[in-house]
């Protein structure tokens, strides 16, 4: 019985080595919390903007096709968005970087440039598609859109990371396909799914892999 027990744990072992030499698992939930938190923060942002800046609000200028948009809203969108994605990467940094500390592990390997590979694909087609959204007049497309591209990308990143993520991908592409069809509520979705998905993924990964380390499993 005790050799059953010593083999059993090298089983274990084993399959642990495997998954860590094939998956990216040092990823934070804490910065998946803070690219909410952001998230909420630039929607907010946006929506004082439109309302204090332009004649009518969101949803009039989701549902106008094609929608004249003028040289300043479009760089204080540019400038939101880039403001959430900076701080979004920096805090990922931080947080992942001090978990794979924490667990002696190295946070830039092969499976982490696959899992980058992965992720900036479909996003830097998804980026594209919106600015020819943008170009043509398509207003209303682009927040749903980013979040069915950035869906997709997670998905396709999730092979290499924690499982959590194939999920996230899944609900952002859900909450997308339902802007496209609501258009006037594309921004609310946008920020359910980057703000409110993000925290609630962030926190659950959280509890699941860091709280108690040395009791969570990765396989």
């Amino acid at each position: 019985m005790e050799n059953l027990t010593e083999q059993l744990e090298q089983i274990k072992e084993i399959r642990s080595i495997m998954e860590r030499s094939s998956r990216f698992i040092s990823l934070s939930g804490l910065s998946g919390v803070f690219a909410g938190f952001f998230a909420l923060a630039g929607a907010g942002a946006f929506y004082v903007f439109i309302n204090t800046k332009l004649n009518y609000g969101y949803s009039d200028m989701a549902r106008a096709v094609p929608v004249d948009i003028s040289l300043d809203f479009i760089r204080f969108c540019f400038l939101d968005a880039a403001a959430i994605l900076i701080l979004s990467i920096l805090f990922a940094i931080f947080f992942t970087t001090r978990n794979a500390k924490s667990k002696g592990q190295t946070i830039w390997d092969s499976s982490a440039r696959r899992l980058i590979i992965n992720l900036a694909i479909p996003l830097v087609a998804g980026g594209v598609y919106c600015l020819v959204l943008l170009k043509y007049g398509w207003f209303g497309l682009i927040a749903p859109t980013t979040l069915i591209f950035y869906g997709i990308a997670l998905v396709s990143a999730s092979k290499y990371t924690l499982d959590e993520i194939r999920w996230l991908g899944i609900s952002e592409i859900i909450l997308g396909l339902i802007g496209l069809y609501f258009i006037g509520y594309g921004i609310t979705l946008w920020a359910i799914g980057f703000g409110v998905l993000h925290i609630i993924y962030g926190l659950l990964m959280y509890v699941r892999y860091e709280a108690k380390p040395q009791e969570k499993k990765y396989w």
